[in-house]
């Protein structure tokens, strides 16, 4: 961790990124007396960069980082916490009921607004987007979540760094593995603990389960966003399968409560994997078919192709992560190289294009299905049993885990104060995400929307936490 003064601090922000450090979120800490920043190399480590708060202000770094928009609006919300340069500071989670707080104006010949939500049918989560229109182009999107922010990080003070994760884990159910495991990393730092060879293993397979679930269930709705009713009915079945197998290894169809700090209480016996294997395989079969039916499906195709265009430089930008980013051509993986969990020699794979349109994300999910399949099958090759943590006798007073789960990295920093929590930070892939589905709505047409949102299919409820 490094301390600078403010004078210095966007010299030191300029520095990690200019030795290609990578922005992995901004919080404010120590009751808003300062601000820490996340950055990570190209191994994987992380290291914060701290600044002090001096009358309630520091500098912005959103002109060195934009990927840092949202962190300081939060920060400016929960904190009250300026950050100068940063103009307009528009609210992010305490919403304003004035448009022109929270908007940006738009004016010109012929364009009006559309509202859609924060009310929506179904039963996602809130969430509203303004469309600044002309006829059905889009101009501009403005995005507003938070509508149901539960407070999570701050209720988990003053816990026990075990029973923190309790809070972690109901940030988002779509995500419980992702977000947990980041959460165990950054304890067991703490406690001076390292997962046991074991332990590695069954929360590698844990994760991948969930890659596996969420990964169909975005073909699934991809299938819906263009409305293909029977390519959605068949991921969905897909999808159903793929949480009963969920079931059979956690107790749980979505895997909660399966990650704990410094242990895992998972037990597969051999009969019991031997019919793990023979449901994964015949998932794999189903999959292959149904995806070869869309990928010569050229009504299907000529719907995904050109639309919603992310391209590489907006993505690097923004700091997209996950097979969003990857579908932009970002070779980007927190699996690679990743030393706390069972993904040795990992690659990560890029779809042929990698463009940034919608086809680019539907297809880099399914090549990253096969490679679920893949790990799951070698992982699998054994029982999996009770495992616990090794000491590594070299306690920490601040812990950084980083996981990529399927939606991307997900950042969870934990402040100790004893044996207590201090502060608890959890930057999800969705957080992140977020601001890419505004950036690239811009230019396509208003009825595509569905689609280009599905493209990225992101959690709301990761948001609200």
């Amino acid at each position: 961790m490094s301390n600078t003064k403010v004078s210095t601090y966007r010299e030191r922000v300029e520095y990690l990124i200019g030795n290609s450090m990578r922005f992995a979120g901004l919080y404010g800490t120590g009751q808003g007396q300062s601000v820490a920043s996340v950055f990570v190399d190209q191994s994987g480590k992380a290291m914060l960069e701290l600044c002090e708060v001096v009358d309630a202000k520091v500098p912005s770094i959103v002109d060195i980082v934009p990927a840092a928009q949202w962190d300081e609006r939060e920060a400016h919300d929960l904190y009250g916490i300026v950050f100068e340069g940063h103009e307009p500071l528009r609210p992010l989670v305490n919403h304003d009921s004035r448009l022109e707080k929270w908007t940006v104006a738009t004016t010109g010949g012929d364009v009006y607004q559309v509202a859609v939500g924060p009310t929506h049918a179904g039963i996602i989560e809130s969430g509203h987007f303004r469309f600044h229109v002309v006829g059905d182009r889009i101009l501009h999107l403005d995005t507003r979540l938070f509508y149901k922010h539960r407070g999570l990080e701050k209720a988990s003070e003053t816990k026990d760094l075990t029973s923190g994760i309790e809070y972690v884990k109901r940030a988002c159910m779509a995500c419980s593995v992702a977000n947990g495991l980041s959460y165990a990393h950054a304890c067991e730092v703490i406690l001076g603990l390292r997962p046991s060879m074991e332990l590695r293993r069954v929360r590698t397979i844990l994760l991948e389960l969930e890659r596996l679930w969420n990964h169909l269930n975005d073909l699934a709705q991809g299938c819906a966003g263009v409305g293909m009713a029977v390519g959605n009915a068949a991921f969905c079945y897909l999808v159903e399968q793929a949480r009963q197998i969920n079931n059979k290894v956690s107790g749980h169809r979505f895997l909660a409560g399966s990650i704990r700090v410094g242990a895992s209480s998972i037990s597969v016996d051999s009969q019991e994997l031997e019919v793990l294997s023979g449901l994964l395989s015949e998932m794999r079969t189903s999959v292959e078919s149904h995806w070869r039916e869309l990928t010569f499906n050229s009504s299907f195709q000529d719907r995904l192709q050109g639309v919603g265009i992310l391209n590489r430089e907006k993505a690097l930008k923004l700091g997209i992560v996950g097979p969003c980013a990857r579908a932009s051509g970002i070779i980007q993986d927190a699996r690679n190289g990743c030393d706390w969990l069972a993904y040795d020699d990992f690659q990560p794979v890029l779809t042929r294009e990698g463009n940034g349109d919608v086809k680019s994300r539907f297809e880099q999910r399914i090549e990253e299905l096969w490679q679920t399949f893949d790990l799951l099958d070698g992982l699998l090759s054994r029982p999996i049993s009770p495992a616990n943590c090794d000491p590594t006798g070299v306690p920490a007073p601040v812990g950084v885990g980083i996981v990529e789960g399927a939606r991307g990295q997900t950042t969870c920093v934990v402040e100790s104060n004893g044996a207590s929590i201090g502060r608890l930070h959890l930057r999800s892939a969705s957080y992140a995400n977020w601001p890419g589905v505004a950036c690239c709505s811009v230019g396509n047409l208003l009825p595509d929307f569905p689609l280009i949102n599905k493209s990225f299919e992101l959690c709301y409820a990761c948001v609200d936490r």
